[in-house]
């Protein structure tokens, strides 16, 4: 193969590539796949491994083991970092996908428009759930979980 055959790099409509003033979005973009990568590999394998590992194991795994990870702050923390970093890294994914393959403008700018649209609406409903998830639902009569809601008052 030479270079005679490969294809010119596609350009907006023809006109030749020049760099705008202002941040290099792209470029922190990439920076931020790599770092947030790394944080996902800490963080979800840190959550198999309490989840799965810790204690009785899979057999634990139930509504009050979770009640109990949602109480403590630490625990909360580490899932809406989690929840956050993999909408985040994934729709950023999704948005080079999109640029790299769909050729009209308008196009792209409406799949990706709606890619963070989304992305934004499932991270606010996800946070909403761990920070205010209340582990004392109604008629729990008999189980340990209802013994330990009336202690609290």
């Amino acid at each position: 193969m030479t270079a005679d055959t490969l294809a010119a790099p596609r350009t907006p409509q023809g006109k030749a590539a020049v760099r705008k003033k202002g941040p290099n979005l792209e470029k922190w973009g990439w920076v931020f796949m790599r770092v947030s990568g790394v944080l996902l590999l800490v963080l979800i394998f840190g959550h198999l491994f309490v989840n799965l590992m810790v204690g009785k194991g899979i057999s634990a795994l139930d509504f009050a083991f979770v009640a109990g990870k949602f109480s403590n702050p630490f625990w909360q923390w580490w899932d809406v970092l989690m929840l956050w970093l993999a909408f985040i890294h994934g729709t950023n994914g999704m948005r080079t996908i999109v640029n790299d393959y769909v050729t009209n403008a308008k196009v792209r700018r409406v799949l990706v428009t709606s890619l963070w649209v989304v992305a934004g609406f499932m991270i606010l409903l996800g946070t909403l759930v761990v920070f205010t998830f209340d582990p004392c639902i109604p008629n729990l009569d008999g189980s340990v979980l209802a013994e330990v809601c009336k202690a609290q008052g």
